[in-house]
């Protein structure tokens, strides 16, 4: 990635991390690291976040880690390492080998756990959660002492010790640090350090049954790293002091710092992994990588490009707050980076055949078209022409409305790449009155790149060859909420929620031959429909296409 791709920045982050340098806060290298929690899927959030901290390490020549916090073995997965790792790895911010587990600091982190109640620092506690939620406070009243908080160092390493050898049952005791219940920032009212749960880790199997919380563990991991920033959302502000706390306590010298910058969410989607998880256990969509979802498989399979992303999160800069961010400047990036890169084709998604009666149904010809008029770089190809084509449905109107401009009875119109054609006489259903089929006469005379200038058309349509067209079945994809408020509304189900046209599936598809050769995730442009890539499960006998993103305006075709 180069400098245009956001390898350099200017906002408070950067001042922030500019000043520790200039001060030598820190006398080793600048590392930053992404910590997800391998329990579910990355999505479009997960990206600006990587990319934040994958750029400023970058920029000054540091590391960047990918450390997976997996410190609850209720949730986590080998398969979630697997697919966060190749995830960023399409994204392009390969950490270099520099790929970390939470899991593997259990002894230090425990080691840490030892030094704190040494200290008279923590605490074990044997309240119920509701009883710690009561002891707790609110927002308006500080909070209780905890019946157990005068345990002896003695009783408490006895107890801890007790508590790593199994001997109690799942959540019957917690270690707690003792720093003030009647602080003002609940995160400070005595937070649970340790708990117990007695289930198999993915990676320890059954060495632990006791496992720290990420207020504890994180600043643990950073530190061990040796990371310098550690750069998280601005969710975590208000843990920031418990971050630096653990920290002080323990007498780290020169400790990581944290920083925080803004959630961004998406117009249209959501990114909470709980909304996630209820739409793909209740089948609400097509899996993890359903191309509506922000996932960054959904992302993928849809046809979404890593370069886009990262024109798109680098656009956005390091903002302050939580940010909604309108699906459409998304959508702009793809374009801009497709635009020359794609190859443009004819596709006919809802067919409507045309019979040209003067035409030799013996003959077919080889027309030249330009593969993208954006770089002449991409070449042309040759596509077939015959007496019998397939044009789009909506490209006949038998009485045109003002300002219609494409085919209509008696009316001409310029085939892409082709002739001029007239449509003499519309064949109808006898029951239903729909239009079956056209009857249309070619004028031999305005090929294509002849010069031809007898006569003008109001507009240019695309075709495709009835006798060599691909059938394929094309998605068509929109937002799958019409709104953020929707999501949030408990009256409704999720069937309720759901915009009924996030997905329209067109199974009677005609493409244009040259097609045959695509493969799986190549991306075409479709002349006025917009940006399409080929479906992972795409097969040699059913063609598959995602709509990527339509075209920004309609395709305005008035030349051969």
């Amino acid at each position: 990635m180069g400098e245009e791709n956001g390898l350099f920045f200017n906002n408070y982050i950067d001042k922030l991390m500019e000043e520790d340098i200039k001060n030598q806060a820190f006398k080793r290298e600048i590392c930053t690291r992404f910590p997800p929690e391998p329990n579910g899927y990355l999505h479009i959030g997960n990206a600006y976040a990587i990319h934040m901290n994958y750029m400023m390490a970058r920029k000054y020549n540091g590391n960047f880690n990918l450390r997976f916090d997996d410190t609850n073995p209720l949730k986590e997965d080998s398969e979630y390492v697997k697919a966060i790792i190749e995830d960023i790895n399409w994204l392009g911010y390969s950490p270099d080998q520099r790929i970390f587990y939470g899991s593997d600091y259990t002894k230090e982190i425990f080691n840490a756990a030892i030094q704190l109640i040494k200290k008279g620092k923590a605490y074990v506690c044997e309240l119920s959660p509701e009883e710690m939620t009561e002891y707790r406070g609110t927002l308006t009243e500080p909070g209780r002492n905890s019946p157990y908080r005068n345990r002896s160092v003695e009783e408490n390493l006895d107890l801890f010790l007790k508590m790593k050898n199994g001997e109690f049952p799942t959540g019957s005791m917690v270690l707690r640090a003792i720093i003030d219940m009647a602080s003002p920032n609940m995160n400070f009212r005595d937070p649970v350090l340790y708990r117990i749960i007695h289930a198999a880790h993915y990676r320890t199997g059954n060495e632990w049954c006791i496992y720290p919380m990420y207020d504890f563990a994180h600043p643990i991991q950073d530190a061990i790293e040796g990371v310098t920033h550690s750069l998280c959302s601005i969710e975590f502000k208000d843990h920031r002091p418990l971050y630096e706390w653990v920290l002080n306590e323990l007498e780290i010298k020169e400790p990581p710092k944290q920083r925080e910058f803004g959630r961004v969410n998406l117009t249209g989607v959501v990114t909470s992994k709980r909304y996630l998880r209820e739409l793909v256990a209740g089948h609400f969509v097509d899996g993890w990588d359903d191309p509506r979802l922000p996932t960054l498989r959904g992302l993928r399979r849809r046809g979404i490009t890593p370069e886009s992303i990262r024109i798109f999160v680098h656009e956005m800069g390091f903002v302050k707050h939580r940010s909604t961010i309108d699906y459409a400047m998304l959508d702009q990036s793809l374009r801009s980076d497709l635009k020359p890169k794609a190859k443009t084709i004819m596709a006919v998604l809802n067919p409507l055949k045309v019979t040209i009666t003067n035409y030799d149904e013996a003959k077919t010809e080889l027309l030249s078209i330009e593969n993208n008029m954006e770089n002449a770089a991409l070449g042309s190809r040759e596509v077939p022409f015959s007496n019998v084509i397939y044009i789009e449905k909506e490209d006949f109107m038998e009485v045109p409305t003002k300002g219609f401009k494409r085919l209509s009875l008696h009316s001409e119109v310029r085939l892409k790449g082709a002739y001029f054609i007239k449509c003499n006489e519309v064949i109808k259903d006898g029951k239903t009155g729909e239009v079956l089929e056209l009857r249309c006469t070619y004028d031999p005379m305005t090929k294509s790149g002849t010069g031809f200038t007898g006569r003008k058309v109001k507009g240019t349509i695309h075709w495709v060859s009835a006798s060599h067209g691909v059938k394929a079945e094309v998605h068509l994809f929109d937002k799958l909420f019409e709104n953020e408020e929707i999501v949030r509304d408990t009256e409704k189900t999720w069937e309720e929620k759901i915009n009924p046209n996030s997905k329209v599936v067109m199974k009677d598809s005609i493409i244009e031959p040259s097609i045959k050769e695509a493969k799986v995730e190549e991306k075409f442009q479709f002349i006025r429909h917009g940006y399409f890539c080929v479906d992972k499960y795409s097969t040699d006998k059913k063609l598959i296409f995602n709509r990527i993103v339509p075209l920004k305006d309609s395709w305005k075709g008035n030349n051969g």
